[in-house]
């Protein structure tokens, strides 16, 4: 089942979440969120992701992006294609601790697909078109507060994972594109 949060707007500026499949806290390894950063990373030189906020949490990952080659849905399946089989090279290495059980999570949620044995993300991407400089504020503060709602953090820029440091001007573990924003701490 899908959602009306669809990538319409080729040129837009979107904010995307995505979650792991019933909701395992693989981000809680620092080895899955490394595999993310590097995954972007490409994506930015490779594949033309413009990538303007992110966060990073134990179980999901919020972004704002953009692609200046016009496919962003490419781009994004492509991230999480990359990522899955690292994950799952990972787990199947025997370096996860929990990866009997994830197996059986991600071979639960695979075997809805046609020839699919496992699936790590789901399919959604809850996209966001982007339409205003209100918005654009409103989805900073909220990526940027994600870690200190959940208790991790006091302030925005003490998570390593989360763009807030990029906006703070603090060292940061990838680099982003900076909006036109004013920086609040609070």
């Amino acid at each position: 089942m899908t959602s009306g949060y669809k990538i319409a707007d080729k040129e837009g500026l979107y904010f995307l979440t995505f979650q792991i499949v019933g909701w395992v806290d693989v981000f809680t390894r620092k080895i899955y969120r490394d595999i993310v950063i590097e995954s972007f990373e490409y994506c930015q030189k490779h594949k033309g992701l413009e990538l303007f906020a992110y966060v990073i949490m134990s179980n999901h990952i919020h972004l704002l992006a953009r692609s200046n080659t016009g496919d962003l849905s490419g781009t994004i399946r492509d991230f999480k294609s990359n990522t899955s089989k690292k994950f799952m090279a990972i787990i199947e290495d025997g370096i996860e601790s929990r990866s009997d059980w994830m197996k059986i999570v991600f071979e639960y949620h695979g075997k809805f697909k046609n020839k699919q044995t496992h699936q790590i993300w789901t399919h959604e991407n809850h996209a966001e078109l982007i339409y205003s400089q209100k918005f654009i504020e409103q989805k900073l503060n909220y990526i940027h507060n994600n870690p200190v709602r959940s208790g991790i953090v006091t302030k925005q820029e003490d998570y390593l994972y989360s763009s807030a440091r990029n906006y703070a001007d603090i060292e940061s573990v990838i680099d982003v594109i900076k909006l036109d924003y004013i920086w609040k701490t609070v």
